[in-house]
């Protein structure tokens, strides 16, 4: 309940001292035929901070810039859904656990409550419904475009859970800064600048300040992932870093990666190797996925006209 209050609080702020956002309704982008105003950048600062109230901590300027590039993600991929699919449609049952993990994470326990939570900070809650339901139905193109490239040596995954004799294995809680250029020179520039911001105001701020990635919405947060779902390099890497440490750049398909190991948990190995085994491919399989989100999404943005106004 305390953290719920807090956020109401944080919005109360973020309403009433971003005045810029509510002088006049203006059209600020096209996006091929579909417009982005300033009540919608608005409305997106309303929404992005009740994810994540550490989005306070940045500038009005850098706030508006998060809200409206996070509009153009959307945007973009509620675009390339309609080229893709006959109506945009999700499973009730299915919408409704996608919203509860939201609901969840900012101490909310039922539906009923979130409702009138959004009610009471002017956010609208089919806005909400809307935007989640975007998400899943582009986590889904993705699925059906790129399950097929996957890529998992199971065999070799099996072979090498049979020779490992370690009864305890590491848990990593990661968070993640994605950004790209196409000139090479300027990756340092780049990365000088985000660790600047990351020492001087945390990695949460720099993720939100800088990254491109969906994840950038909530401080750049991954989750937990398993020691064995790593692939030998980023293992490698890992396994000598402590907790509060974050890599420099990482070259992936696509652009560029810092990682930050948020906390290390030391877990009892499950000796069921089958079980083990399923979770390392379906950790796997979410981990390339990501990747080819990540890659399609920037060749369809390429595609689409731009125009600020």
């Amino acid at each position: 309940m305390i953290k719920v209050i807090l956020i109401y609080m944080t919005l109360i702020f973020f309403i009433n001292t971003n005045n810029s956002f509510s002088i006049e309704n203006k059209i600020l982008l096209k996006i091929d035929n579909e417009i982005i105003t300033s009540i919608d950048v608005q409305n997106e600062g309303k929404y992005l901070l009740l994810l994540n109230p550490n989005i306070i901590n940045l500038s009005e300027k850098e706030i508006f810039n998060l809200s409206k590039n996070s509009i153009i993600r959307e945007k973009i991929q509620n675009i390339e859904l309609l080229n893709n699919f006959k109506e945009l449609k999700v499973p009730d049952s299915y919408l409704e656990e996608l919203l509860k993990n939201v609901y969840k994470k900012i101490g909310i326990n039922d539906l009923d409550t979130f409702k009138k939570y959004l009610g009471n900070n002017n956010v609208d809650y089919d806005h909400v419904k809307n935007k989640i339901k975007i998400e899943a139905l582009w986590n889904e193109l993705i699925v059906s475009k790129f399950s097929s490239k996957v890529i998992i040596n199971q065999e070799e995954i099996k072979k090498k859970l049979k020779n490992d004799n370690k009864f305890f294995t590491k848990n990593f809680l990661v968070s993640e800064i994605f950004f790209e250029t196409t000139n090479s020179d300027d990756v340092q520039v780049i990365y000088n600048k985000i660790k600047k911001t990351i020492e001087n105001k945390g990695f949460e701020t720099a993720a939100l300040k800088y990254s491109l990635s969906s994840s950038a919405n909530s401080g750049g947060k991954l989750g937990w992932i398993e020691e064995q779902t790593l692939n030998k390099n980023l293992k490698e890497i890992f396994l000598k870093m402590n907790e509060g440490d974050f890599t420099k750049p990482i070259t992936i398909p696509g652009g560029f990666m810092i990682l930050k190991i948020d906390k290390i948990k030391k877990v009892r190995k499950n000796q069921n190797i089958d079980i083990d085994l399923k979770n390392i491919v379906n950790n796997t399989r979410n981990n390339q996925l990501n990747q080819f989100s990540k890659m399609y999404f920037n060749k369809v943005k390429k595609d689409i006209q731009i125009s600020e106004f």
